[in-house]
């Protein structure tokens, strides 16, 4: 158990940015699941710009690295121009 206040505090404050972190995670993962899914252009170009806002998000809190949320959104970007075709 932690001796200084100031210690437990920062394992009050870990702890509760360690959730946030992860539902923003999940949330994102989640989305980008559906998008993969979809077969509709429409659908699909309504919400990658949503996505790719999620994963800026997620970059600038650090929770994910910058070169896997710039992979996610070019294989993304690639699906959805795929379905133009």
């Amino acid at each position: 158990m932690a001796n200084h206040k100031s210690s437990v505090k920062r394992i009050r404050s870990n702890e509760a940015k360690r959730v946030r972190n992860k539902y923003y995670a999940k949330s994102t993962r989640t989305a980008i699941k559906e998008l993969r899914e979809i077969s509709d252009l429409k659908k699909a170009t309504e919400l990658l710009p949503k996505i790719t806002s999620m994963l800026d998000k997620l970059v600038k809190k650090n929770v994910i690295h910058k070169n896997k949320s710039a992979n996610l959104k070019s294989e993304l970007s690639k699906k959805v121009n795929s379905l133009k075709k």
